[in-house]
This record gives structure tokens, C-alpha cells and sequence, in this order.
């Protein structure tokens, strides 16, 4: 039994997390000491580097409590509903990863349309493409069209 200092140390997880994690249905002490001392088990470790490893991928802490639930009842589950959340997930994914595209071409274009240099910003043409609110067509009119 490991008390909840070293199931941090043992599973790189800090006590604030495994308290986190507790809180919220996630982890729970198999045990505790007559003075209050939680203590984990071998299940509790196992438990714990399961829900650590499912954050490190990008499962909220709802998708988690989905999958530990079919992970401790696997009889009454199929493989598809863990399919179906991790489905869900990679769509989030892909979806954000558009998004930080479509950011990184912007920036891309506002630093493409300025010359920079030491001179003061009083012309500088991304604060005044952010300050036109229209960044995208902005920066694409100052470029002659050119994305």
C-alpha cells in the first residue's frame, strides 16, 4: 500500500492531481489509515497511470470516466462505445488542428505584409490589419490578392 506521496512519485503525477482526480470520481484510496491517511493499491497505481495516460492523449475528464466505466464492466459494454468516444475525440482533434492552420497562415500572411524594421509602428501594417478586425482579406488586399 502506498500512501498518496508516493503514488505521485511512482506515477509522476503530483498529490494536487491525484486529489483532482479524486475529486472527480476518477481515482479513488483503496483504504485509509485510522489517522486518515489515504493508501493506494496495485489497482489504485494501474488506475491512476490509466487516467494519466488518457489525459496525455487529449480524453476529458467526462471521456475518462466513460472508458474507466466500460474498463470495470467490460461485459456490459461493447468495443464500439469506446470506439465511438475515441472517434469523437480524434474529430476534436482534427478540428483544432484546422483551426491552428488556418491561425499559422494568418500570422504567416501578417508577418509576409510587413517589412518590419527600427522605425516607430505608426504605420505598421499588422497592428492596423488587427485594428481593421478583418485580418484575413486585410492582409490578402495588401498582398495584391496573393494568399
Amino acid at each position: 500500500m502506498l500512501k498518496i506521496s508516493e503514488l505521485a512519485a511512482q506515477t509522476g503525477l503530483s498529490a494536487h492531481t491525484i486529489r483532482f482526480y479524486e475529486k472527480h470520481g476518477l481515482i479513488s484510496a483503496s483504504e485509509r489509515s485510522e489517522a486518515g491517511y489515504r493508501y493506494y493499491s496495485d489497482a489504485d497505481i494501474r488506475r491512476a497511470e490509466f487516467v494519466k495516460t488518457a489525459r496525455n492523449i487529449g480524453f476529458s475528464l467526462d471521456d475518462i470516466g466513460q472508458l474507466l466505466s466500460i474498463r470495470l464492466d467490460k461485459d456490459s459494454h461493447s468495443c464500439q462505445e469506446v470506439t465511438d468516444i475515441t472517434q469523437h475525440k480524434l474529430d476534436e482533434v482534427n478540428g483544432k488542428i484546422a483551426e491552428l492552420k488556418i491561425m499559422q497562415q494568418t500570422l504567416q500572411r501578417l508577418l509576409d505584409s510587413c517589412g518590419g524594421g527600427p522605425e516607430d509602428a505608426t504605420h505598421c501594417s499588422i497592428i492596423e490589419a488587427l485594428e481593421e478586425g478583418d485580418v484575413a482579406s486585410t492582409v490578402s488586399a495588401r498582398n495584391g490578392g496573393h494568399s
